[in-house]
């Protein structure tokens, strides 16, 4: 299908040449993380001191591992939920329906590999399967992308997100055509988004720490931190898992080959780098300094839950008595922006809030490799770009009182500094 006259929205991450390597250097940055974790210098610049052979990526209990873990998680998927909420309103003035039960499947999935490790399932024989579950959450990736590629060029004009209707083939692949690609009622970015990813980057840090008992009598404190963290932060987005409706992932971004690939496979195999890194080289970490990183954790969760909590309060009810007293820009929509609370002292706290806790989970891993800070570079690089998409969004949508909203409150992201 052509796609439709009239404006688009302009082309991002550098056009199709951009889109091109991006495509390539996005695997090739996962690998070489997976690499360099597992190897002695644990170098995160440089090339790793051997590049696997075929044999070393491809492995047909590695796929069926790996279909097996999609499989059960669109089952969890397709359970009764414990609330249906409704999306965001769309071009052709309907709106979508999504089971709100992320949570129900993290607990659901806990109580099966529970039920799996005590019947004798070898959890501690995962992280030697990283490599090969990689390459086909890879290749899934691809074939995935090209089948929502092929759907969307049948897909009404109404369907197709803004951002992928360049008519460059690759971009588009890239990006994604159509914003929210469904059969019958499974919607298949939602559950890419929360599900498959998360709750394995979870099973994975598990399986990490179950063989580092297994290698040396027990986890480690450095361990038991990354773990504790990172199962803090995914069941907190699993339990607000209707928050994500909002998101610009959900309501601006077609499902293409760049949140396919992010969802199912760079997020396990990259954001779980900390706990890779740990069992191949093991940190000493006292009490005084795990208890300071603990502190650093909380500090930075206090102000993450806090600001998403009043906005999605605000959203929700702008009455309501804990956010009704706010300051408040009135729009040419109708919509009103907090200038107050949370979201007066920077324009994206949340962002800031995610920013201190990813220095909580690479602290534990020391400071004499950088390896493990690689999630932290990432994220801001990630969340710096993401704001400015954000700013160029909010500007199209409300103009003069967002310009209000930007002098009233200066910084981006982190006070006095940007």
């Amino acid at each position: 299908m052509a796609p439709p006259e009239g404006p688009r929205a302009p082309l991002e991450f550098g056009g199709p040449l951009g889109a091109a390597v991006l495509l390539l250097l996005l695997p090739a940055t996962m690998f070489h993380l997976l690499l360099a974790a597992r190897s002695g210098p644990a170098r995160l610049l440089g090339p790793p001191a051997s590049l696997p052979g075929l044999e070393a990526l491809w492995s047909p209990r590695a796929l069926l591992l790996w279909l097996a873990w999609l499989g059960l998680q669109a089952a969890l998927y397709l359970l009764p939920a414990r609330k249906v909420a409704e999306g965001q309103e769309l071009k052709d003035k309907s709106r979508l329906r999504y089971p709100i039960n992320g949570f129900q499947a993290l607990v659901l999935t806990a109580l099966l590999v529970g039920l799996g490790v005590s019947a004798g399932l070898p959890l501690g024989a995962l992280p030697e399967m990283l490599l090969p579950l990689a390459f086909v959450a890879t290749l899934t990736a691809f074939i995935f992308s090209l089948f929502l590629y092929m759907k969307a060029q049948v897909a009404p004009v109404s369907a197709l997100a803004p951002g992928g209707i360049s008519g460059n083939p690759i971009y588009d692949f890239f990006l994604g055509r159509e914003l929210n690609p469904r059969i019958c009622f499974f919607d298949f970015k939602y559950f890419c988004e929360l599900r498959p990813g998360l709750i394995g980057w979870v099973l994975i840090n598990l399986a990490l720490l179950v063989k580092e008992a297994e290698l040396r009598g027990s986890p480690s404190l450095a361990m038991w931190l990354v773990n504790g963290f990172q199962l803090l932060y995914v069941g907190d987005a699993l339990w607000h898992e209707e928050a994500i409706l909002t998101t610009m992932d959900i309501t601006h971004d077609g499902f293409g080959f760049m949140l396919a690939f992010g969802d199912i496979a760079w997020v396990p195999f990259t954001y779980s780098l900390q706990a890779q890194f740990l069992l191949r080289h093991p940190q000493p970490l006292g009490l005084p300094m795990a208890s300071a990183i603990c502190l650093i954790n909380a500090i930075g969760y206090y102000i993450f839950r806090g600001a998403n909590s009043q906005k999605n309060t605000f959203r929700k009810n702008p009455s309501d008595p804990r956010v009704a007293g706010l300051e408040t820009i009135s729009t040419a929509t109708g919509r009103k922006l907090l200038v107050s609370g949370w979201w007066g002292m920077v324009r994206h706290p949340n962002y800031l809030g995610d920013l201190i806790m990813a220095l909580a989970w690479s602290l534990p891993c020391g400071v004499s490799h950088l390896l493990p800070y690689f999630y932290l570079l990432y994220f801001t690089a990630l969340l710096v770009h993401r704001e400015a998409r954000d700013e160029r969004q909010c500007l199209q949508k409300y103009g003069l009182a967002w310009q209000e909203y930007c002098r009233r409150v200066p910084y981006r992201i982190v006070p006095y500094i940007y």
